[in-house]
């Protein structure tokens, strides 16, 4: 297991941005990308759809594990008991009186897919009213993982078409956004402290998304930090993130996870298990 190498782990999602932002000119984005380790050979699950992609993401297991749906978890809790935890149970577990946010547009993941009852601070509302909220959030409490979920990019595809003019023209407005958060973390005087990614749930093909093509299944991944070397191309699945974020917190993952560390985004990693099929991810 890693030394306490991080007090602070920031994850920042933009739902249905697949890879599209390597087509398009994010100056924010790109600069943070400049520093980061960075690949656009991040698998997600399948079917590539929001509740079985986001759960991947934040419980470390494939969506035919975990079970969740999106009318799962915009019906029920998602328990403190649940078989598969969150990496915000994980952080809870082993720092009580941590502060814990997650601010997401789309509301159930606060219900369905994060455990309800360990005392995470949540917020729901648009991208662009949520944002400003993101960036007060993260000064005045400088948390130990702050997980935020951004939803109108989706949106845009459904509405206009994956790749369309539309679509690509509102994602490229959500540079402004991750700069803002960016600046927040900044200023708050703890970037130096801190493990930053951005990433998606999955892409999309026409309007819709949930098949196995590689524009629904492959994302992009970055991640900025003090230790991470700033490797690229490499082959990793969305489900390794709980693994990223319990080793830059110095925490142990759960063990019915099938979550890795990507071989060589730290600097100071030794001995991590590598996984074992890691040469199937094509």
């Amino acid at each position: 297991m890693a030394k306490y190498n991080y007090k602070h782990v920031f994850v920042i999602g933009i739902d249905g941005a697949g890879t599209f932002v390597r087509d398009i000119e994010m100056p924010r984005l790109q600069e943070i990308f400049k520093k980061s380790a960075l690949t656009y050979n991040c698998l997600t699950t399948l079917p590539t759809i929001s509740a079985q992609c986001w759960g991947s993401l934040l419980l470390g297991v494939d969506a035919d594990v975990h079970g969740l749906t999106n009318g799962i978890v915009e019906e029920n809790h998602y328990a403190n008991s649940a078989e598969h935890p969150s990496f915000m149970r994980l952080a809870r577990d082993a720092f009580p009186d941590a502060k814990l946010g997650a601010y997401c547009a789309w509301w159930p993941i606060h219900k369905g897919i994060i455990e309800h009852d360990i005392g995470v601070d949540t917020d729901a509302d648009g991208d662009h009213q949520l944002t400003p909220r993101i960036c007060d959030y993260i000064k005045q409490n400088k948390p130990k993982i702050m997980f935020v979920q951004l939803d109108s990019v989706d949106g845009m595809g459904h509405g206009y078409g994956y790749r369309s003019e539309k679509y690509y023209e509102f994602l490229q407005g959500h540079d402004e956004l991750v700069g803002m958060m960016w600046d927040a973390i900044e200023e708050a005087g703890i970037l130096e402290d801190s493990l930053v990614i951005f990433t998606a749930d999955h892409g999309g093909i026409d309007q819709h998304h949930g098949g196995p093509t590689d524009e629904e299944r492959w994302v992009f991944f970055s991640a900025y930090g003090k230790t991470v070397a700033p490797i690229r191309d490499f082959k990793m699945r969305i489900r390794d993130i709980p693994a990223i974020v319990c080793y830059a917190l110095g925490i142990d993952t759960h063990e019915g996870m099938d979550s890795f560390v990507p071989e060589g985004l730290f600097t100071d990693a030794e001995n991590l298990p590598v996984r074992p099929d890691l040469d199937a991810i094509v």
